[in-house]
């Protein structure tokens, strides 16, 4: 798409190209910037002016291009398996509501980490959860051996209907639960004490 020219006169760089004028954009509008407002940082970099259906087109590109890496082949064998799930706030017919962020990202058998999937639900239940580890299977997730996550019920049920995989506990959550049920004035002990637990040497 064609952005707009810079204005003559302007002190702003000539030699900024189009491609980082709209990748200033979108950062703007993944940012939280409106489509009018972006029209006014335009005409402070020292562009012509820059419409909302040129604003609306060029964010449409970064929807392009997440369904692209959301929705690519996986490839190789991945077999931990993490999940988490952040509540956000996010602006639902004309109110803001809060909807959960599925993430999962596994480990490889040379240990890379890698984003596998992400998705949006109104809740943790088990049929979300079914559906979500359904799709990264078809995906070509098929060897998980065991999954890591908090302990929701829902996608403990979901992984053993799915998977074939063990289940672990998240450390991250796990100290999480522990330390709500400590006296504030106790967590940072108990917490140090825990933790040396999970750096003790393994005996073979």
């Amino acid at each position: 798409m064609r952005i707009p020219k810079l204005r003559s006169g302007s002190d702003f760089p000539s030699r900024l190209s189009e491609k980082a004028i709209a990748a200033g954009v979108q950062e703007a509008w993944i940012g939280g910037v409106g489509t009018r407002k972006v029209d006014d940082l335009a005409q402070a970099l020292g562009i012509s002016g820059i419409s909302q259906s040129q604003v609306s087109a060029l964010c449409a590109e970064i929807d392009e291009r997440v369904n692209s890496f959301l929705n690519r082949p996986i490839e190789g064998e991945w077999p931990y398996l993490w999940r988490d799930a952040p509540y956000l706030k996010v602006r639902q017919g004309g109110r803001v509501v809060s909807v959960a962020a599925i993430i999962a990202w596994a480990v490889n058998q040379g240990g890379r980490r890698e984003i596998l999937g992400l998705a949006i639900g109104e809740s943790e239940a088990k049929p979300f959860w079914v559906k979500f580890l359904t799709r990264l299977k078809q995906r070509g997730l098929p060897g998980v051996k065991r999954v890591i996550s908090d302990a929701h019920e829902g996608l403990k049920a979901a992984m053993a209907q799915v998977f074939s995989a063990s289940w672990q506990r998240c450390r991250v959550h796990f100290m999480r639960n522990l330390l709500a049920c400590v006296a504030k004035s106790n967590q940072s002990l108990v917490g140090t004490l825990v933790r040396q637990v999970f750096v003790q040497p393994v005996k073979h």
